[in-house]
């Protein structure tokens, strides 16, 4: 059986504009085209996901993908920290995309089931890596009670330090911000995707 998306989703692009064309962008933001379209340009999905919307305004794409390069890949973060931040934020988001794409590379760079499945089914972090603890407790208060404790900020603080905490935060940021654009664009799964419980 075909898989059925609401009608306002282009099919080509899976969300709620059309794809952009090469062609039809600035001479100047051609390169950003070709490095989003590259599946080695540091985006998981290419076109297919925030990139591909992102591209209907091409400044945007061009400023947006170095921060997200460097809180991402430069910034220093063990890919295991990186995966669990955007996990958590994914799933304070409820940002399905996000989540599909992230959980098997959240695997991939070695972040256990278990931490997983208790990000993804909001369960207690009781034993978990204390690292993966902090992170999990940071993101749940900043999405969901919109205030952090002091304990937590000290935690992640004494975990990360002051500059690392800032990136830290920066990231899941960027992330949640990728969720917003997804949800207002409606960013649709492929049938296959890893499938985030949302209410």
């Amino acid at each position: 059986m075909a898989h059925k998306h609401p009608p306002d989703i282009d099919p080509h692009s899976g969300f709620r504009l059309p794809l952009p064309k090469r062609e039809d962008l600035p001479p100047e933001d051609r390169h950003a085209f070709d490095r989003l379209a590259n599946p080695s340009g540091g985006t998981i999905k290419g076109l297919k996901g925030p990139a591909g919307v992102r591209l209907h305004s091409p400044v945007n794409a061009r400023l947006s993908q170095p921060l997200n390069n460097y809180l991402r890949f430069e910034a220093g973060f063990p890919a295991r920290i990186r995966e669990v931040a955007i996990l958590i934020t994914a799933r304070e988001c409820d940002s399905r995309f996000e989540w599909a794409a992230h959980e098997p590379e959240a695997l991939k760079e070695g972040v256990p089931q278990g931490v997983i499945d208790a990000i993804k089914h909001r369960r207690a972090t009781t034993g978990l890596d204390e690292t993966d603890a902090v992170i999990i407790a940071l993101g749940r208060e900043i999405f969901g009670k919109h205030k952090v404790t002091s304990e937590t900020f000290a935690r992640a603080l004494s975990l990360f330090g002051a500059g690392k905490l800032v990136d830290l935060v920066s990231l899941m940021g960027n992330y949640a911000a990728t969720a917003a654009l997804l949800t207002a664009f409606d960013m649709q799964l492929e049938p296959d995707d890893v499938v985030l419980p949302v209410p």
